[in-house]
């Protein structure tokens, strides 16, 4: 079962983007071929979740992605109107890069094939938050925030992400996870500190 770049396959579908997400899971129930919007609407950033979260290179975290909506799919049904679909959908995602942490833990392959953009994104609202000033060129900046997050904790590259690249409040975050709210807060601290001293510590951030 492929889920991910049928469009390509005869002509361009075109979308209703103004749809929300519990709209677009009743289509989707009603009509299969309106899951390609929710896989539109999401693929992108869960990608990008998935890389800097596991670590592992693009064409795994594509097969990541894959079994994600597979998954999504699958359990559309079980979906709670009540709750945001965009936080169940993260669930799983972050059940499908567990398994696939797991299953790398052993071969030590961590890539984080990320983008440009989105390194220098990321090291821009960190230096932002903690009111560093970075001083490096956007090319050496992003291979730096690369191997930094290699270095850390997956729990924490994981809550960066969400926070900072995925926009997510500490409610959505705790669904997300199933964590507390204080817990959730208390790891983000400490995600922050932990990216900001191995900043200081490979020259990424200047320190005054």
């Amino acid at each position: 079962m492929s889920l991910l770049g049928n469009q390509n396959q005869g002509e361009a579908r075109q979308f209703n983007h103004s749809l929300d997400d519990n709209d677009l899971v009743k289509l989707s129930l009603q009509n299969a071929d309106n899951f390609g919007q929710i896989v539109e609407r999401y693929e992108k950033k869960l990608l990008r979740y998935i890389i800097y979260f596991t670590g592992v290179n693009r064409q795994m975290a594509e097969d990541i992605l894959q079994e994600t909506m597979i998954n999504v799919y699958k359990n559309l049904n079980s979906f709670n109107p009540k709750l945001k679909f965009s936080s169940w959908i993260y669930r799983i995602a972050h059940n499908q890069a567990l398994n696939a942490i797991r299953a790398e833990k052993n071969k030590g392959a961590v890539s984080l094939d990320a983008g440009d953009d989105e390194s220098v994104f990321l090291i821009k609202v960190l230096a932002s938050e903690e009111n560093l000033v970075a001083k490096v060129e956007q090319q050496v900046m992003s291979e730096k925030v690369a191997e930094i997050m290699k270095l850390m904790r997956e729990d924490y590259r994981e809550l960066l992400v969400l926070r900072f690249l995925d926009d997510y409040d500490y409610s959505e975050i705790c669904d997300i996870l199933r964590k507390p709210l204080g817990t959730v807060g208390v790891m983000i601290a400490r995600a922050k500190d932990e990216f900001k001293n191995l900043a200081i510590k490979y020259n990424l951030f200047s320190h005054e």
